[in-house]
């Protein structure tokens, strides 16, 4: 049997996947196994990130794989798709299997073909393997941690930017060298809530959150409830943040960007209620069980995977997706938060619902899945 289990995460920028590389990694060492980690050499977050014990081997590409793991079959957990030829090879000669941090659906399955067992991190991923043809997923989803422990951060935090730069882009390249001396200018912005309901988005801008066809549809709906904050606590592309801005101009007195923070109680705790993108690109939603954890409310479409994260006016409200009905349920659900017509939930009551995505259960579920994984092995 196995002892060494090989991540492979290549990211460049910290997000969601860091986030549960981190704890898979814990819940492997608690398990006894040793882990090792490949990563990308930009990626600088990692030896903060990780729990002691992790062995980081950097690497530039996923082909660098076969000069790093032993002749001896190992276990190989990947937290992107190994693309191409790579799998095959790599199923020939170890257990290959892959944490899937997206849905499938629109998306290419085939990289998933060579592998023994992938492991979805929700129902709603879980449905989309299947829905595509991949036999071997596991059944039981891989749901998150509420890692609301990490980053020290000040209590109240300090406006950043809002841009993650990319690179690999000529135009982000010289956006990124320009920022830092055009925001010495800038005046120094600490968080201090504002009258009203407020609102929060804390998350990467990513395209797959969709927060700019999102709020096409919410920012009119906003704009005739002048009492409503939209405070936004993240970062991301150029285009991303473009795209964002534009479909928030009608209410762009009522919104303020925060760039990335730290300190996730901090900033959970100074909103009303988490406003969440939209549903189908959505793998889980981190931040939703770190919201309900720090016991703020999340207001989200009631469609997967939300509906699997949150209960409805217990830990939150749902409404109808807004593409369905132009935010007329939003509005009204808007209505009466501010009307005080429903109560503000306390999610931290739902204890039974909070135990799923707590470490322990995270442990008990990586320790099935992978004795799961090394038994059905050919």
């Amino acid at each position: 049997m196995p002892t060494v289990c090989y991540q492979i995460n290549l990211q460049h920028h910290f997000g969601g996947g860091e986030v549960y590389t981190r704890f898979f990694s814990e819940a492997l060492i608690q398990l006894g196994w040793e882990v090792v980690l490949f990563v990308h050499p930009k990626a600088g977050f990692w030896n903060a990130l990780l729990p002691p014990g992790v062995r980081i081997v950097a690497i530039h590409s996923q082909h660098d794989l076969l000069d790093h793991l032993p002749a001896k079959p190992s276990l190989v957990v990947a937290h992107a798709p190994v693309t191409g030829k790579l799998a095959e090879i790599l199923a020939r000669h170890h257990i290959l299997t892959g944490i899937v941090h997206m849905p499938l659906y629109g998306r290419n399955a085939s990289p998933f073909r060579a592998y023994h067992a992938v492991f979805p991190v929700s129902c709603h991923v879980r449905d989309s393997l299947l829905a595509a043809g991949i036999q071997q997923t596991y059944m039981d989803p891989f749901y998150g941690v509420a890692d609301i422990a990490r980053g020290n951060g000040n209590p109240l935090p300090f406006a950043s930017s809002p841009y993650t730069w990319d690179e690999r882009k000529l135009r982000d390249r010289l956006f990124g060298l320009a920022e830092p001396f055009y925001r010495k200018f800038l005046p120094i912005r600490q968080f201090k809530r504002k009258s009203g309901l407020t609102l929060g988005i804390v998350s990467r801008l990513t395209p797959i959150k969709q927060f700019p066809a999102l709020f096409k549809l919410l920012s009119p709906v906003i704009s005739r409830h002048p009492q409503v904050n939209l405070e936004i606590f993240g970062s991301g592309g150029y285009a991303s943040v473009r795209d964002l801005k534009q479909a928030l101009a009608p209410i762009k007195h009522q919104v303020r960007f925060w760039g990335q923070q730290s300190n996730v109680i901090g900033v959970y705790g100074a909103l009303d209620y988490l406003l969440t993108g939209l549903p189908e690109r959505e793998a889980l939603g981190l931040n939703v069980i770190e919201a309900q954890q720090c016991g703020t409310p999340i207001l989200a479409v009631n469609a997967p995977p939300f509906t699997e994260t949150v209960l409805d006016k217990q830990t939150g409200y749902l409404f109808r997706d807004p593409r369905e009905d132009k935010g007329m349920d939003f509005d009204q659900l808007i209505s009466a938060l501010l009307d005080n017509s429903l109560p503000r939930p306390d999610p931290q009551a739902a204890t039974d619902h909070l135990a799923r995505f707590t470490f322990p259960a995270f442990t008990a579920r990586v320790s099935a899945a992978l004795k799961y994984a090394i038994d059905t092995a050919p």
